[in-house]
């Protein structure tokens, strides 16, 4: 790897495009623009005729974008990711015992809530350092596995559904809100699935999605968990599925604004080619910041298998010796302030670790950025490194 030179110093003559890297909520698709909207049900009930068309074409188009089985239930939930989530936690555990994966903030905040907030004592944490996964040769797939399929303050995904195995016992739990619209799902592997619209789509955040197999759906019908679920968790009456839920018939009042901006993502998505396409250019991405690494001496990837790194939430840390040398207040004003460079300039926003991660960067690569984008952001990196290294 080449240190930085001299030339570096003075200001790069390209600038990205779409300066937005943001992790969530992310770049809109190439080409948004406010007009997407215009069609929108402003002022009109989500449960006329109308906003229920709406938000039953999100949940058809998700399902045929993400190739979500038929026999599967999708619907849209309050909350976005995270409410999702909690209501998959609260409403399907406790029958069998769990094992729980904790790599990263968002799999750790599971595994906390599982084990302080539904108190259940049978639980296993399976835990690894940012940059790497748990074993998963330890899970027990006879209990139910709760799991982060991407990890987006870590950078480190499961490199595939092998370590699942096609028949088990108990239900498979997968947060894949940065994975979704941008890497293959198991499907057959996988029993809950839940994504927001803030992420690879460019959608707009606190609207959630919840996709459900066959034996979830028999688990919420045959089991009642020993708790009280607050309205925006429940998806069963009377010991049956509410059906409406997966037509569109949300739970709460969702912004039609909203609705009619995930749509355009999804219109845009399918009209590009569809997952594969949408694979593609997050790859894209991720290469263009592999070949940068390969040859940068002052950064290197968190994830430390290339095999499990993410495409989406793409994780770097600063390995300079005099950084490391700094104590953690002293390299977060060293990162704020190369940061503030960026944005100053208008070249990068939102950039930083996430505030749990070790102090380093985060560069988005979902589908709707431009792999030209991030290509022409990363000599601005070391640009604005130069800026805060010592001199000398």
């Amino acid at each position: 790897m080449n240190a930085l030179s001299p030339s570096v110093l003075s200001r790069p003559s390209v600038r990205p495009l779409n300066p937005c890297f943001s992790s969530g909520p992310c770049a809109k698709r190439p080409g948004w623009s406010v007009a997407a909207l215009s069609g929108a049900l402003v002022g009109r009930s989500h449960r006329s005729p109308e906003g229920r068309a709406r938000l039953n074409d999100v949940i058809v188009r998700s399902r045929r974008v993400l190739g979500v089985p038929q026999d599967w239930r999708v619907g849209i939930v309050p909350a976005s990711d995270t409410g999702a989530m909690e209501m998959a936690l609260w409403s399907l555990l406790g029958e069998r015992p769990v094992d729980v994966l904790a790599f990263e903030s968002f799999s750790a905040l599971w595994a906390q809530d599982i084990t302080a907030q539904l108190a259940l004592e049978n639980t296993r944490v399976l835990s690894a350092e940012y940059g790497n996964l748990p074993d998963l040769a330890q899970v027990d797939w006879t209990h139910d596995v709760v799991l982060a399929w991407n990890g987006t303050t870590s950078g480190v995904r499961l490199p595939n559904g092998e370590a699942i195995p096609a028949r088990h016992d108990g239900l498979v739990i997968c947060d894949a809100t940065s994975a979704a619209f941008a890497m293959d799902l198991p499907w057959d592997r996988l029993d809950v699935v839940t994504w927001s619209w803030q992420k690879a789509l460019g959608g707009e955040a606190a609207h959630g999605m919840i996709a459900l197999s066959p034996r979830a759906v028999a688990r919420l019908e045959s089991y009642k968990a020993p708790r009280a679920l607050p309205k925006i968790f429940r998806m069963t009456s009377k010991g049956a599925l509410i059906e409406g839920i997966f037509r569109g018939d949300t739970i709460n009042t969702p912004s039609m604004l909203c609705v009619e901006d995930a749509l355009d993502g999804l219109i845009w998505a399918e009209s590009i080619g569809g997952l594969e396409a949408l694979k593609a250019r997050s790859a894209a991405s991720l290469a263009v910041v592999t070949e940068w690494v390969e040859k940068t001496d002052w950064v290197e990837f968190l994830a430390t298998d290339p095999a499990q790194r993410s495409s989406t939430a793409i994780c770097l840390r600063i390995v300079a010796p005099w950084f490391l040398g700094l104590d953690a207040a002293a390299q977060g004003k060293a990162l704020k302030a190369m940061l503030a460079l960026l944005e100053t300039e208008g070249v990068g926003f939102d950039l930083a670790s996430y505030r749990d991660a070790p102090t380093g960067l985060r560069i988005w690569g979902g589908a709707t950025v431009e792999a030209a984008d991030v290509s022409a952001l990363l000599p601005w990196l070391d640009w604005a490194f130069a800026q805060v290294a010592p001199q000398g």
